[in-house]
Order: C-alpha cells, then structure tokens, then sequence
C-alpha cells in the first residue's frame, strides 16, 4: 500500500511516528490537517507568540545584534522551520544559547558578515540533514550540554547586570566580573528599579491566581513596567532603530579576510544549533503522545530557516525548549500553531514597530537575567553529581564562561571521553585476607582486564603474603593477553612457595581464550557455571593444605562452594525462595541418575520449586519387587503434590548401563557388591529390549549413538512403560491428568534429546541427529 507524502517507508531516524491504528474508516486515523486542528492551534499560536514578542527582543538586545534581526529570526524560525521540520509541535526562533556566540562574531566581524556566517551554518546543517546524521548530532554528554546552557546563563547574567544598572557590558565574562564593582558605585538607580522590578514580576508570576497566570508572565512583566517607565522614569534608555522591518532586512557580505576564523565560525553556529535544536526536539517528544520526531528532517527544517534568517538579516534560529513547551502545553495539535506564532510575529513587527521602542534596555535586561537563572538547573548539578560527572559539568561551564563557548564543549567533551575511557578501561582489583581459618586469600578482579591495570595488578597480587592459598576471583568482561600472562607469571611464582591458587570465573570471557586469540567482549551468561578448573588442583591428603590438624582431609571443595554461594549467591537468590519458604508446589516430578554430571535444573532451565527430583543408579523405575523410597516418591509427587508431568532422563556414558553391559557379557560388578547387583535387576529389562531391537534402539544406532548410549535410551523408553503399569502414576497417566517424558541427555554436546515409545527427536533445532 503506497505511503503518503507525509510519511516514510521505512522510520529513519531516531524517533519515528507510531504506527496507525487499523480498521479506522477513510480519513481516519489520519494526522489531523491544519484546518481540523484549527480550533487547537490558532490559540495556543497566539500564547506561543506572546511569549516569543520579548525574548526575541531581548536576546537580539544581549547579542549586540539590531532589535528588529530578533524579530526576524522568531518570524523565520516559526514560519520555515515550522513548515520543514521534523518536529511538529516544535517552535523555532532565536534562542539564548547562542547569545553569546552571536555577540563574538558581530564584535570580531560586523553584523553584516555575521548573517552570512548564519546562512552559512544554515547550509551546513541542511547537508547534515540531506546526509542522514540527525542521530549522529545526539552523540553529546548531556551534561557538556547541561554544562554549555549554564556556562552561557552566567555569561547571560554577568553581561545583563551592567545594562540594568544603567551601564555598559564588557566583552568578556572576566571584563564584565572585574568591572562589577564599579557599575555598582556608579548604578543608574531609574534603570535598576526598572529591571529588578521585571524580574520581581516574573519570579511571583507562578503564585498568582490562575486566570491572571493565563496571560505569559515575560509579556505582562515588559508591558507594566514598560508603561511604568514612560511617566516614572522618561530618561532612560530605550530601544531604539529606525525605519521599519523591511528596513532592518540587511543583505550578509563576505568577511575581509580572516577566512579560517569564519569557517570555524560556521561550524560552531552548525553545530550548536543542531544540538540544541535535536535535544529540544527529543524533549519535546516526551510532553506529548503525538508523532514523533524525525531529527533529519528537523535539520533540513532548522538548516532552511538559518539560511533565510541570515540572507534577511536575522539572528541565528534553533529549536527553543521555552516556547515548544508552552506551545504543548498550550494544546497545539499540529505544526500549525508554530507557523502560526510566526505569522503573528511578522504582522506585529510591520504594524507596531514603533511601540517596540518604548521598551527601556534595562527592563529586557531584568528578562534576560530570569532566563539566564533558568538556565543554570540545581537539579543537573545534583544529577552530575550523583552519576559521577562533576567535574565534567564543572570545567565545561568554566571554560564556556572565561574561554568562549566553542572551546567549552570541545574541553568537556574531550574530558568527557577521557572519564568514559577511565571508567572502561579500569579494573577493579582488590585483595581480601580470609575470614575463617579454613578459607583462602581472594583476589577480586572485575572490569576490563587489559595492559592499562597491570600495575595495579601487579602491586595487588604481591601485597597477598608468601605461602598463604589463594582464590583469584575473575569477573571479566574483557581480557587481553598481557592481563593473562601477567596473571600466570604470579601465579606460576606464588605456587613456589608452596601455596595453592585457584581461578573462579564469573564474568562473560573465558580466561583461556585470551592465550592465542584477539581479546573481545562475549555475551553474558544466564546462569553461573560451575568454575572452571584450569587452576584447580585435586585435593592431596599428602599436602599440608589439604588436611586440618588432625591430619583428616578437609572438605575444602565443599566449604569453599558454600563461602562462594554467601558471596555471591545467596542474595539472589533468597527473592526466589522467600515465597517457598512455607510449602512447595513443583509440577514435575524429574527421575534422573545420580550422575554428578546431570544437573536437572541446568538442563531444564529452572529454578528452586520447580522440580521434584528423585535420584538412583540408572533412573530406574520399579515396577515389580518395589523399592519403598521409589513407590514413596511417586505417590508423594501423584497424591501429594499433584504435579503434571514426569520426566525420566538418562544420559550419555552411564556407569550404571556399562554395569548392565559387562553382567551381560559376563564381566560381573563383583567389586561394587552384592546390593548393587541386585539394583540392576530393575534395568536388566532394558538390555533385553536392546537385544530384541526396540525401536528406539534402531533410531539411536541410525543416529551414530554408540551401543553404551543406545541402551542408556531404551532404558528410558523401558521406565516409560513401567510407569504406565505403576499402581501410581499408571491411572493418573491414563486419565491425561499427568503427563510423562522420556530424555537422553549428551554430556559431550550438552545437548537434551527427546526419547519416546517409538524413537528419538533432537530438541536443538540447531543440531541435527548424528
């Protein structure tokens, strides 16, 4: 079904529209169209507008730009971008993050060549659009931006104190601190009531009733006091331009000279406008429910107003969180409403141009001083506080204020990488002395274990005293070759002085994969595998390690399993058991040899609760001359219990089937005595079923099983039968109340297969039967 112009085939960006609710009648379900959002829009662009009127003058005032280029930009950024971009409800204009940026460029080159560079960056940021990398713009710190808008709110802050006071600002943060004592002996008290009655006006706005609060508190604050000032204080100094807003429309020039210096100049204006327009966007998103941005499109959009904005002479345009946030919150339905409040703009600036200049400087200065504040968010420090990421907020913020904005964030973005660098690449290591007598020395080691942490290891590994057994706890999640050989070099040493060291590993890479092959990340593990034993030396009842003081073996592989399981263990695991600790209720009763290489639970992926287990030489099930313990577990599970199903699993190289084999064959099992022999007899069943070719004998040796495995399968299928003819199970098998299994599990492939009346089937679609 063919997209609509209005949509993509295929999302492409980072944020795409949700998808359309089916079964909706024609034209429904559709976005809506300008003229059925009307209603919506047409209000909230007239709040929007009201908001938009004094900051865009205001922050052309703070970059030193005419007045009217805010106007400009705010009628542009409205109109073009809302039109072109990605974002819907979204508004554009001229915005304070790059006040300070703005006021550089027309000190260094003119406003005239400053507008070029505007529509330059424009340009640059439709290719970024054009080439697909709006996803890319977002791979910023957050708080390098964090950092960047509170460096710029303080620059903002220094520079506006000299104009409410009745003076003059300097060119830099540094000029503007130094010279604050003087601007406060020499202060114009008219121009300071004017200003710090705005920001009184807009700090109490939020406690006013609502019907009054209706009304953009920055709007009401520069009206009143503007009409204050014309009776009070008709002295001060006021806006001021000549001509109206065609006249302010200036046509940009090329810089004389100086190329380099421009060309950066572009990439700054490209870059900040992209990140700030990006994140704006993003944070837009999350206020509604509506179509989600396409932050290529948004660029292209963004990109086509700065280009406008610079050829007519207008301050640099990028998406503003202020105004977007009043427009969502305002009801806007659609891109309508941001068009809208440009169009309002526009009308406003060629019909009442002239009441523009009865607004005094210092009074755009107490608004301007109230965005500035806002812009330096306590909740961001406590933030970057809490993540770690202080000092990056901290130097970030210093250099925006006393560098210049563009070296600012290239510090705090390359300090930024360095932290995440220092974080990655450092391991954790650490060494424990034992707490209890039978206990070794651990070594904890986590993190990314590369070159970089081998003086740390080097100098923890050796604070471990000579001759004292050791356990080097690995949890990797990477490990290069020089991390290993390290490793061993100590261990190989520390084994010389008659001391044991053991390796347990937790993380996602193996130990010895870093002896002969390029060191990567793996996929972490769903569940603890039992510890590898590379290091792991058998217990040796000559040496003095391996026995207590009286000379007895100790149970160190047992004591150590359980000090591993209080560390490491228990407390994941007690969630799981809190609900078990007062009854039980598996649903299957699992009949598994006493192999110690079958573990149930392992193989079935299941967890405490979940299985009922009984365990005997060759799961065997006794139908005749019955064994109590068999006979209690089966009505236990039947009547008890009432679990659903039985599963017998048998497996590969069985001891109890090769027992079966060699009595067959006339060896006998002399030496494991005569109750053992006896126990046979309850899978001797089975060897004759083999000999007569069971079918499941016949599918096994088709797979390439050999004659040990085939048996251990029939065997299964033989304890089937048994529980089929059971007092127990046998009726409750036959009513479909429960249901029985038959597994063979591969110890060499760790692979289940299934084992039934009739054959065999693997359940590893990805391993085909042998």
């Amino acid at each position: 079904m063919p997209h609509s112009s209005g949509s993509a085939a295929v999302p492409n960006d980072a944020h795409s529209p949700p998808p359309k609710s089916p079964g909706t009648a024609k034209g429904q379900g559709r976005r809506p169209s300008w003229l059925s959002s009307l209603g919506a829009d047409l209000p909230a662009s007239l709040v929007v507008f009201l908001v938009a009127l004094p900051l865009s003058l205001g922050i052309a005032a703070a970059s030193g730009a005419p007045v009217m280029a805010g106007l400009i930009a705010a009628a542009v950024g409205g109109i073009v971008a809302g039109s072109l971009g990605g974002s819907p409800l979204q508004v554009s204009g001229p915005a304070a993050g790059l006040t300070v940026v703005v006021a550089g460029l027309v000190d260094e080159f003119g406003w005239q060549v400053t507008c070029a560079i505007t529509a330059a960056a424009g340009v640059v940021q439709l290719l970024l659009g054009v080439s697909r990398v709006g996803r890319a713009a977002l791979a910023v710190s957050p708080v390098v931006v964090k950092a960047m808008l509170a460096g710029i709110g303080i620059t903002i802050i220094l520079q506006q104190l000299h104009v409410l006071l009745g003076g003059k600002a300097a060119g830099s943060a540094v000029g503007n601190l130094t010279a604050l004592p003087a601007a406060i002996t020499n202060v114009e008290l008219h121009s300071a009531l004017l200003g710090l009655a705005v920001v009184a006006i807009l700090l109490a706005w939020k406690f006013l009733p609502p019907a009054l609060r209706k009304v953009p508190g920055p709007l009401a604050a520069v009206v009143l006091v503007t009409a204050l000032s014309v009776p009070v204080a008709p002295g001060v100094e006021r806006i001021s331009f000549s001509g109206s807003l065609f006249d302010a429309v200036a046509l940009p020039s090329l810089p004389d000279g100086n190329w380099r210096a421009a060309a950066m100049a572009v990439l700054t204006v490209a870059m900040i406008a992209s990140i700030e327009s990006l994140l704006s966007a993003v944070a837009v998103d999350k206020m509604h429910s509506g179509p989600r941005t396409r932050l290529n499109r948004e660029l292209v959009g963004q990109g086509s107003a700065n280009m406008v904005s610079g050829m007519l002479g207008g301050l640099p345009v990028t998406g503003v969180i202020v105004r977007s946030a009043t427009n969502v919150e305002a009801g806007a339905a659609s891109r309508a409403s941001a068009i809208l409040h440009g169009v309002w703009v526009l009308v406003f600036s060629v019909l009442f141009a002239g009441l523009i200049q009865l607004i005094p400087l210092a009074v755009l200065a107490g608004l301007l001083l109230v965005i500035g504040a806002k812009l330096i968010k306590v909740a961001d420090i406590r933030t970057s506080r809490r993540t770690g990421e202080l000092l990056v907020y901290v130097v970030t913020l210093a250099c925006v204020v006393f560098l210049n904005l563009l070296e600012g964030v290239i510090i705090g973005l390359a300090l930024a990488a360095v932290c995440v660098l220092w974080r990655v690449l450092r391991a954790q290591i650490h060494a424990h002395p034992p707490t209890a007598a039978y206990l070794p020395w651990r070594v904890t080691i986590s993190g990314s274990c590369s070159f970089f942490a081998l003086p740390r290891l080097n100098r923890v590994l050796h604070s471990v005293p000579e001759g004292q057994d050791v356990m080097v706890e690995l949890n990797a999640d990477y490990l290069d070759h020089a991390f290993r050989e390290a490793l061993l070099a100590w261990q190989s040493q520390h084994r010389s002085t008659g001391a044991s060291v053991v390796l347990e590993e937790h993380g996602t890479t193996a130990f010895r994969d870093a002896a002969d092959q390029a060191p990567q990340r793996q996929d972490p593990r769903e569940f603890p595998l039992p510890p590898r034993n590379s290091w792991q030396a058998p217990l040796d009842a000559d040496s003095p390690a391996d026995v207590d003081d009286d000379g007895q073996p100790r149970l160190r592989s047992i004591l150590l399993g359980i000090d591993k399981y209080h560390r490491r263990h228990a407390d994941k695991v007690r969630p799981l058991v809190q609900d078990l600790a007062e009854g039980q209720n598996p649903d299957t009763l699992f009949v598994a040899c006493v192999d110690s290489r079958v573990n149930p639970n392992l193989i079935t992926s299941s967890g405490p609760g979940d299985l009922l287990t009984l365990r005997n030489i060759g799961n065997v099930v006794c139908s005749d001359d019955h064994d109590a313990s068999i006979d209690s577990a089966l009505s236990f599970a039947v009547k008890g219990l009432s679990v659903d199903s039985i599963v017998v699993c048998g497996h590969s190289n069985c001891g109890a089937m090769k027992a079966v084999l060699a009595d067959a064959e006339g060896a006998g099992n002399a030496a494991l005595g005569t109750g053992f022999d006896t126990w046979l007899g309850h899978a001797r069943p089975s060897y004759r079923e083999l000999t007569a070719e069971h079918p499941v004998a016949l599918a096994a040796e088709a797979a390439g099983y050999s004659r040990l495995d085939q048996l251990s399968m029939v065997n299964v299928a033989v304890q089937l039968r048994k529980l089929e003819e059971h007092p127990v199970t046998g009726p409750a098998l036959a009513s479909g109340k429960v249901q029985a299994t038959g597994l063979f599990y591969d110890i060499r492939t760790a692979r289940v297969v299934l084992v039934t009346h009739e054959g065999i089937e693997q359940l590893d679609p990805s391993v085909a039967v042998r």
